[in-house]
């Protein structure tokens, strides 16, 4: 995908001038909105005067009929009026949304995995569901909610001067007074609508916390803390909506405020007026129908205001996720794997930490040649995993440097280097769907004849036959509903599918019997005549087998050789092996 700059805003950017961007595209169609909608708050403005008219041609006797044919026409004219704003104004606002979430949807998939380490998931999808629709009633409807308010209130203001200037002057009074109070509840709004949703998408992320490891949590008696703990970002978005709910009454009584004060002051003043002869009753009457008419667009006022601090605060947080570091580079098209035999993979003087943490690599170096089974062996927290994050640029090291033969990897795009690279990591997650859409994910054009060649290397031929949907079967949310050595097999054959130059195997044994590691350990050899094969060891079975062995201790390599050469000279990993291998 074609990350453009309308995707990805400069870093700085003034709040409103963001929200402006998503608008921009669609400003014509806002414009006749807009359009619409001012026509239609010309109508409205235009029925005061004709009933004053009429009320005047009622004490002459005069005929109506003109005024009559006026006012429905006006009314007709309002409803077609209304209709059109209303169904172009929420076509467009559908188009807005659309719009942002399908660039925060690019962007979310594309983060760096550093980003995404530092980053609730729950907290990240909130920002396509929720934030995003605040967004859009900002972008659209508040934005016209403002314009027409603004200009349907001072055409008001005129008309009603145009009636009586002293009645205008009594009610300006009254606009002044709330309008302050407004402007300072305003701000308010979207400080609150940002902490609003901070909080639902803490709810968000504790619930992918729980539900993404629910066997664990009910396995260890979790349900009650784990409840607590969402039920606790519940109750914090409850008290930050309930403040937001203050302030939207607090702003409800102001808007009825300014009409019922209004109404009281021009009553008690238009009353006296009136009495003394100075303005006549049709005027009176007239006047107090535009007072009437005020709340609309005091209401359009008050909502545009109200939508655009929302949107406003919901933005900041979106913006958060387009300022994130994204892969730019793994949407280009892959070049074609080079012909000629798998490469030899060189690791010089690697040194990476994750942040805020000690270096887990410190200065490592080795080479898997070319065609080999090389495995990494060493304690836990010693850097193999690191190893398999770097060589797929997972990360970038922080010294040092990866090749492929004498390419440095650092050179290639990641789309070119990931479509070298096959990966199956030890939990070996699957994708909710299909048996087969899971086989397939990166190998789309494989024939049925690859397929069935690579079931039956993996030992899943006749487990496939014995399901009754076959590679139609549903494998259920992660794969859930594959037991551990399925998974691990489908994800082997998965690799195999894509017929990569450089194998990556994070102990894939470890779920598997006796006889399907046999079995797994010859397809991976078979394997190994096409690719180089790196592989991260737990067990001594995979480790006697393979063709090097690179001792990892402290970020560092210890010591390379065959199983047998290292166990007679290099007591660290003597030990390993008749702890921790042995044991596995």
């Amino acid at each position: 995908m074609n990350t453009s700059d309308a995707e990805q805003p400069p870093a700085e950017r003034p709040a409103l001038r963001a929200l402006l961007s998503y608008a921009r595209p669609h400003r014509g169609i806002l414009s006749v909105v807009l359009l619409l909608t001012l026509l239609g708050s010309a109508a409205g403005l235009a029925q005061p005067l004709v009933i004053q008219s009429v009320l005047t041609k009622l004490m002459t006797d005069s005929s109506l009929a003109e005024e009559i044919a006026l006012l429905v026409g006006l009314l007709l004219l309002s409803i077609g009026l209304m209709w059109g704003q209303s169904w172009l104004s929420e076509r467009t606002a559908e188009r807005v949304v659309l719009h942002v979430r399908k660039g925060l949807i690019a962007r979310l998939i594309r983060l760096r995995t550093a980003e995404l380490d530092r980053t609730e998931p729950g907290g990240l999808t909130t920002r396509v569901t929720s934030d995003s629709t605040l967004v859009q009633h900002a972008a659209t409807g508040g934005l016209i909610q403002l314009v027409d308010g603004s200009i349907h209130l001072l055409a008001t203001i005129v008309l009603m001067g145009v009636v009586s200037l002293p009645l205008l002057g009594i009610t300006s009074a009254v606009l002044v007074v709330v309008g302050v109070a407004m402007g300072v509840i305003m701000p308010r709004i979207r400080r609150v609508t940002t902490k609003a949703q901070e909080s639902v998408g803490d709810i968000g992320a504790s619930l992918d916390r729980s539900l993404g490891a629910a066997r664990t949590v009910k396995a260890n008696g979790g349900e009650a803390k784990e409840t607590g703990r969402a039920t606790a970002a519940a109750e914090r978005a409850y008290r930050t909506g309930l403040l937001g709910a203050r302030y939207q009454a607090m702003i409800a009584v102001l808007s009825g405020l300014i009409v019922q004060a209004s109404f009281l002051a021009v009553i008690g003043f238009g009353g006296a007026l009136v009495a003394t002869g100075a303005l006549d009753l049709a005027a009176l009457i007239g006047f107090l129908l535009y007072l009437f008419n005020l709340g609309g667009p005091v209401l359009s006022l008050v909502s545009g205001t109200t939508a655009l601090q929302q949107g406003l605060g919901a933005l900041a947080r979106i913006e958060e996720v387009r300022h994130m570091e994204i892969e730019d580079d793994v949407d280009t098209v892959p070049a074609a794997l080079p012909a000629g035999p798998p490469p030899r993979i060189t690791v010089r003087d690697v040194e990476f930490a994750y942040q805020g943490r000690t270096p887990t690599l410190n200065g490592a170096s080795f080479t898997a040649e070319a065609g080999k089974i090389t495995a990494i062996v060493g304690s836990s927290g010693a850097g193999k995993t690191t190893v398999f994050s770097l060589l797929q640029r997972f990360y970038e090291p922080d010294g040092g440097s990866i090749h492929l033969d004498s390419t440095d990897i650092s050179t290639l795009t990641r789309a070119d280097l990931r479509r070298r690279i096959a990966y199956v990591e030890q939990d070996s997650p699957m994708l909710a769907g299909t048996l087969r859409e899971n086989l397939l994910y990166s190998a789309p054009g494989a024939t049925d004849a690859e397929i069935a060649d690579v079931l039956r290397r993996t030992l899943l031929d006749d487990f496939v036959a014995g399901l009754a949907d076959g590679l139609d079967t549903e494998v259920g949310s992660r794969g859930l509903a594959l037991s551990g050595g399925e998974r691990q097999r489908l994800a082997i054959a998965r690799a195999l599918l894509r017929k990569p130059q450089v194998l990556l195997l994070d102990e894939v044994t470890a779920h598997l019997d006796g006889i399907s590691e046999v079995a797994l350990r010859r397809t991976v050899e078979q394997a190994a005549k096409d690719c180089t094969v790196l592989l991260i060891a737990h067990r001594l079975s995979t480790v006697a087998g393979a063709d090097r062995l690179i001792l990892f201790a402290d970020g560092q390599v210890r010591d390379h050789g065959r199983h047998q050469e290292l166990l007679e000279r290099n007591d660290r990993y003597r030990e390993l092996a008749e702890t921790q291998l042995a044991a596995a």
